[in-house]
């Protein structure tokens, strides 16, 4: 099964109000491990950056008003391509796999405004899989942002002083892993070696190589037979399957 989990950086809440994408990171599960491939970009927004959206993740100085100049680590936008650029390509990763988003709905917004625009495919709501949603049924009551869940679960996420998409991405996969059950929710019994990896959906229980040797006593097994016999012919454990 293949999954891609997933995160956006915005330069606010509303794509219907003007805001837009700036960058979107992904990691691809197979089988809910990762393989190691991935989506990111950063995207010019084509308008400037509120203070409060530069606040949570940092990105674009440049886009400021008035501008400011970026410090180390600082990701400017002004040079970086637009949306359109990437539209088809974003598509062309995630394809019908499932979306793997902590809040889905607001990610969801955001990308399917801008596949919109463009004229492409918006992605169907029910393709993604809200982490969120999963953290407050599991643990009602409970904090549920990705830190604390991180804090739960014992994942570092001391690289994360900001926002990030891609950093973000990987952090919530092993947070899905761990809300789902761990890193083999299903342990393993949904492949084998001879399919690489793929789904084998006509695994079978095969007899062990060797019978587990018998945990009766030779005393407790006469005292069986012993009863057995005082049963009679008729007892069930002398009648031969059919």
């Amino acid at each position: 099964m293949r999954e891609i989990v997933l995160d956006t950086e915005t330069t606010g809440f509303d794509p219907f109000s003007g805001d837009r994408i700036v960058e979107i990171g992904a990691v691809e599960l197979l089988n809910h491990m990762p393989t190691g491939e991935t989506f990111h970009v950063y995207i010019n927004p084509e308008r400037s950056m509120p203070q409060e959206a530069f606040g949570v993740h940092g990105i674009g100085p440049d886009l400021l008003e008035p501008p400011q100049k970026p410090e180390k680590g600082q990701v400017t936008l002004r040079d970086k391509p637009v949306f359109a650029k990437f539209g088809q390509a974003f598509l062309d990763f995630v394809r019908d796999s499932r979306m793997v988003i902590h809040n889905a709905s607001f990610d969801m917004k955001f990308l399917n405004a801008e596949l919109d625009w463009m004229g492409l495919p918006k992605l169907p709501m029910e393709q993604a899989l809200d982490t969120l949603a999963i953290a407050r049924k599991r643990f009602p009551g409970s904090p549920a942002t990705l830190d604390a869940l991180c804090r739960r679960f014992q994942i570092d996420n001391s690289n994360r002083t900001l926002h990030g998409a891609l950093l973000d991405s990987e952090i919530l996969a092993e947070v899905y892993l761990e809300l789902i059950g761990g890193r083999q929710p299903d342990f393993g019994l949904s492949t084998n070696a001879s399919s690489g990896g793929q789904m084998a959906e006509d695994w079978r229980p095969t007899p062990r190589p060797t019978p587990l040797p018998s945990r009766l006593t030779a005393q407790e097994a006469e005292a069986h037979e012993a009863f057995v016999a005082k049963m009679g012919e008729d007892a069930l454990w002398n009648q031969k399957p059919a």
